[in-house]
């Protein structure tokens, strides 16, 4: 995403155009600085992401910015608040759902007027916005060095002046945080989110004054991680919630506050921001499933994200080096996202007739921390995408093997067999295996009248497929169930798995496991629940 850009005059206004230039100049340095802010994170999860969920979440960002530019000719307004609503939908972690609130903040000022004064009014919002959007704000993180930004240009002035003062306020602010909260003092780094904001207002400097600005003095720039890797203990993370929970959310401002408070009962580093029915939710949390589950009742909320701590915290070796290997599993609805993140998997959540795109997937694979990645994409849809993403993640070092996966269920077996501490490939080929030998099927609703492979179906009609193509059309969901179970079994085979979704009856999965015991005795089952987002009903036979 990153280009050659060239320097500006010095800048008095903050048009469309350097808006633009703005959000490329973000993205460009926090590119380069990813690595080394991602080696400085200890706080509040030692996760070693925190550069890359900046990246992303500026990603987004000029995504949006550039989306309106190939569309039209906008207006600074319109800019700024393209640049603020992309950051909100892509935002990932801590830092980049706060970073998407200073953006939200800035955007409603600057969409008023883009001189210094109103550019020094919407760092003071920005900072305001954020702390208000984070359940229990704590000194020495990006919050400080917002503030900071914030006082050091409160009397505003030339465009030049303001950002230039803003800027050094954060540099200074940085480099006090390492006294402020004792894990940074133990690890002798400063606050990994607190460096990519003087990141962000350093590109702001350069956009300004055509001029970049002096680096900071810290960590960042120079010993980048401490001297040995830090135990648990001591970047403040033992003991700490199991899961990070992310997700969109489409809700009324009374409902979000209702979340709020559950939420920050359930868990801890809670951060919402947005506004005007769209929210963005980040919370760490023991309870994955109840923090989903708390937004459901808020609203409506899609993009949802689980990643297991345990899973994401960069293993190292006696040398400092990552976790040697990984999984990325895409599936669909929050119980199946939740019981993969169990069992240390990295997942990606499908949402009703929308896949994930490539940026999911290769942001998964970051995420997962790993030198090698086994890719399940679950989907045959899918299979393009993800090979494309595993590409873009080998060009960055990382040992992908894609298995190409086509139901949940196949990537369920494949994860049962999952070994490791086995040689790559001797794990590849056992879980490719287990995938193959696992044939599938899925239970759907027909919308519309439409002729299938099994004749003619109508609105309304339960439709059974079977590896993909429907085999049964029926009225009743347990009985079509039934029929495809036995096709299926007729074959041959040892264990049905079942993975039911949220608004089926409630026995439908007790009637089919009754069903497997009388007619197949030698055959087991085991029965999975999806949540919300997923088909009906899943069937696997191994």
């Amino acid at each position: 995403m990153s280009r050659a850009l060239q320097p500006f005059e010095e800048l008095v206004e903050l048009d469309a155009e350097a808006l633009r230039t703005w959000s490329a100049r973000v993205l460009d340095a926090l590119g380069r600085e990813r690595a080394e802010i991602d080696a400085i994170n200890v706080y509040p999860v030692a996760d070693g992401d925190t550069g890359t969920n900046l990246y992303l979440t500026a990603e987004a960002a000029h995504q949006a910015v550039e989306a309106v530019f190939a569309a039209a000719e906008p207006d600074a307004a319109e800019t700024v608040r393209a640049m603020a609503h992309g950051a909100l939908l892509g935002a990932r972690g801590n830092s980049g759902t706060i970073l998407a609130q200073l953006l939200r903040g800035m955007a409603a000022v600057l969409a008023e007027g883009r001189d210094g004064d109103h550019l020094a009014r919407a760092l003071a919002e920005a900072a305001d916005a954020a702390r208000r959007a984070v359940a229990h704000p704590v000194e020495g993180t990006i919050l400080t060095v917002a503030s900071a930004a914030a006082r050091a240009c409160a009397a505003g002035g030339r465009l030049v002046e303001v950002a230039g003062s803003a800027y050094e306020g954060a540099r200074t602010a940085l480099a006090t945080t390492r006294g402020q909260l004792d894990v940074l003092t133990r690890a002798g780094v400063v606050d990994a989110g607190g460096q990519g904001l003087v990141t962000v207002l350093g590109a702001l400097v350069e956009t300004v004054t055509g001029r970049t600005p002096l680096r900071p003095e810290t960590p960042a720039h120079g010993v980048v991680a401490p001297a040995a890797p830090l135990a648990a203990e001591d970047c403040g993370t033992e003991g700490g919630p199991a899961y990070e929970v992310i997700y969109l959310l489409e809700a009324e401002d009374a409902a979000v506050e209702r979340l709020r408070s559950r939420l920050d009962a359930l868990g801890e580093s809670l951060v919402v921001v947005g506004g005007d029915g769209l929210w963005n939710v980040h919370v760490h949390v023991d309870d994955a499933g109840a923090a989903v589950e708390a937004g459901v009742e808020a609203g409506r909320p899609h993009r949802i994200r689980v990643t297991h701590f345990a899973s994401t915290v960069p293993e190292t070796d006696a040398r400092g080096a990552r976790a040697q290997r990984a999984v990325v599993a895409v599936v669909p609805g929050e119980g199946l996202a939740g019981l993969c993140a169990e069992v240390g998997a990295t997942t990606v959540q499908t949402r009703p007739g929308e896949q994930p795109a490539g940026d999911e997937l290769v942001d998964a694979i970051r995420r997962a921390h790993a030198r090698e990645v086994v890719l399940l994409p679950n989907d045959t849809e899918l299979r393009q995408t993800a090979a494309a993403a595993a590409e873009r993640a080998r060009a960055e070092g990382i040992r992908v093997a894609l298995i190409p996966t086509r139901a949940a269920v196949q990537g369920i077996a494949a994860l049962a067999v999952h070994e490791p501490d086995r040689r790559f490939d001797e794990d590849v080929v056992a879980m490719t295996a287990a995938a193959g030998a696992t044939r599938y099927a899925e239970l759907a609703v027909a919308e519309r009248q439409s002729f299938t492979s099994a004749g003619v179906c109508q609105a309304g009609d339960v439709l059974g497929l079977i590896e993909g193509d429907v085999a049964v059309i029926g009225q009743d969901l347990t009985e079509t169930a039934r029929t495809v179970l036995d096709r299926m079994l007729s074959a041959g085979g040892e264990l049905v798995t079942l993975i039911v979704a949220d608004g089926t009856p409630p026995d439908l999965a007790a009637a089919l496991e009754r069903h497997v015991r009388r007619g197949y005795l030698a055959v087991d089952t085991t029965t999975y629940h999806a949540g919300e987002g997923a088909p009906p009903l899943l069937i696997g036979v191994e």
